[in-house]
């Protein structure tokens, strides 16, 4: 018997929101898909996620929801990280972080999956090893199903591929997100285990990993600060669809998924994605101009802005 599971790259704000809820439906219905596992680390205003949108995804279809390095973005949501395991924070992080690293849940053919996400090191803030993590995830889960997703959500390239064929066998798939851009190296490993080393990204592709390039671009040249909107244009869904023996749990096929929906032009105006996130992005633009009129100022303003002016920082 066969299993298809659908991976979806991170999700980006209100686009990346509508671009699910447009392709998802058909997805499913063409592919007879079991699980849909998304990462939505990005799905508030580009960065972080919100309890209604959380909520908006699982009645879409989406069966778990996986959270990277901006899992904590929002405050609100931790709440729903400390009573729900379908939306995972990474598992290499503190054992005291709000939240799940992993969970097994029963599949729409009833059969039960088990699904992980831990932080690759190179290029990322601190977190435990990813490898002794997974080694310890597979202990609690490896009784519980044969068919095992692990996210790797990673700057570099070679932590995911090292992941791979360090799980090739004892993973249905191993796949990457983070870096917003769909790999073409999909391919399942010699001992059953699919891999691609990036998913990709859900929502708009006519800026810069989701973000206007019209703010994006002026910042990376003249290093002064301001707020990366989410842009609007060129929405597509990004993923992989993996397709895997149910007795033995190993993949037997991997394709990439690009599926692209209608843009509303209408939306183009929105600046932040949520509701009065367009002024206050306004009002930080002021702030950091005001903050520069001074040489002296212009120092203060340039640091104070890092973390927004980082494409990673939002988009990751």
């Amino acid at each position: 018997m066969q299993f298809r599971a659908l991976l979806v790259g991170d999700v980006v704000g209100k686009p990346g929101r509508k671009t699910v809820r447009s392709a998802l439906p058909d997805l499913l219905a063409v592919h007879s898909v079991d699980v849909v596992i998304v990462n939505a680390e990005n799905a508030a205003g580009g960065s972080g996620i919100t309890p209604p949108i959380f909520k908006e995804l699982r009645d879409q279809g989406v069966d778990v929801v996986t959270m990277g390095d901006h899992v904590y973005r929002r405050k609100e949501i931790v709440p729903t990280l400390e009573a729900s395991d379908r939306i995972l924070r990474p598992a290499n992080l503190p054992a005291e972080a709000a939240g799940c690293g992993w969970a097994v849940h029963e599949s729409r053919s009833g059969l039960p999956f088990a699904v992980t996400i831990v932080l690759g090191r190179t290029f990322m803030k601190p977190a435990s090893c990813p490898f002794h993590s997974v080694d310890a995830v597979l202990e609690e889960v490896s009784d519980a199903a044969r068919l095992i997703f692990v996210e790797v959500h990673a700057e570099a390239t070679s932590d995911r591929i090292a992941m791979g064929w360090y799980l090739d066998g004892r993973a249905t798939c191993v796949y990457g997100s983070h870096t917003h851009v769909q790999t073409a190296d999909e391919r399942v490993l010699p001992g059953g285990t699919a891999y691609i080393s990036d998913l990709g990204m859900t929502g708009p592709h006519d800026g810069v990993l989701g973000r206007r390039r019209d703010r994006v671009i002026p910042t990376l040249i003249t290093g002064m600060p301001r707020h990366f909107d989410v842009a609007t244009g060129d929405l597509r869904l990004h993923g992989a669809l993996v397709t895997a023996d149910t007795e033995t749990g190993r993949a037997t096929d991997i394709q990439r998924i690009a599926a692209a929906v209608e843009t509303d032009t209408g939306e183009g105006k929105e600046k932040g994605e949520e509701e009065g996130e367009g002024k206050a992005a306004a009002e930080k633009d002021a702030k950091a101009k005001e903050r520069s009129a001074t040489p002296t100022e212009q120092g203060t303003a340039s640091s104070g802005g890092t973390e927004e002016a980082k494409i990673d920082g939002g988009a990751g």
